[in-house]
């Protein structure tokens, strides 16, 4: 609408309109992003799914403490924190690993504490892969950020066998507390190695597949 000075105003309907699609806008991007976070939780549901699945594929060897257990388990711990970052990955890794535990009466009253064990595998794995090499998706980057997540819970999950299974829990001297720990070291030592193996293969193929799906949107920002 022209004024009588000559200048161009604008209409009440055109400065209306002019709203409605910076609105639309904004509404469209809140639904994308809760869409996104959808997805994302459903990954890590999938995840934590698996890491509980790959926990009950297991050879137990009977120990002072118990069992040793040779699992799949840390490997999808590890391919947690690799495919969905520290946090998301983390919480799959100890969500699906406490879950193992709740179903299992030998293992139930242990659940809160591998909540938190596990989860650091996941969280170890996904912060090195995604923060501090920037979510590269080069196999070395994968391997490196597994092996690390492995030698924390190894030397995480020894401690607490030592100190809380073994003197607290089960009563023994340091001595035998350590021969605890030399029981379960091997198989933890397994365990990793076999994360070390799987988990980096898993995660280049995976990746390559979200990449062709198109739904690399669902992996961590970098």
């Amino acid at each position: 609408m022209v004024s009588d000075r000559g200048i161009i105003a604008p209409s009440a309907a055109g400065v209306k309109g002019g709203i409605r699609p910076t609105k639309g806008a904004f509404t469209m991007k809140q639904r994308q992003s809760s869409t996104k976070s959808v997805q994302k939780l459903c990954v890590a549901a999938l995840m934590a799914a698996l890491v509980f699945v790959s926990s009950q594929l297991q050879i137990q060897i009977p120990s002072i403490l118990g069992f040793s257990r040779f699992h799949l388990g840390n490997s999808m711990c590890a391919l947690s924190g690799l495919l969905l970052g520290p946090w998301w990955g983390g919480l799959a890794s100890g969500v699906g690993s406490a879950l193992f535990d709740l179903f299992h009466p030998a293992y139930l009253s242990e659940a809160p504490i591998t909540l938190v064990t596990k989860g650091v595998y996941g969280l170890v794995s996904g912060f090195l892969c995604w923060r501090v090499f920037s979510g590269k998706p080069r196999y070395g980057v994968q391997a490196l950020s597994t092996l690390c997540a492995a030698l924390c819970y190894t030397a995480i999950y020894l401690g607490k066998t030592f100190f809380y299974n073994g003197i607290w829990l089960g009563g023994l001297t340091p001595s035998a507390a350590w021969v605890a720990v030399l029981e379960k070291a091997p198989s933890s030592l397994f365990n990793g190695a076999v994360a070390l193996i799987c988990a980096p293969i898993l995660a280049v193929a995976v990746r390559r597949a979200m990449r062709t799906a198109q739904l690399e949107h669902l992996l961590p920002r970098q």
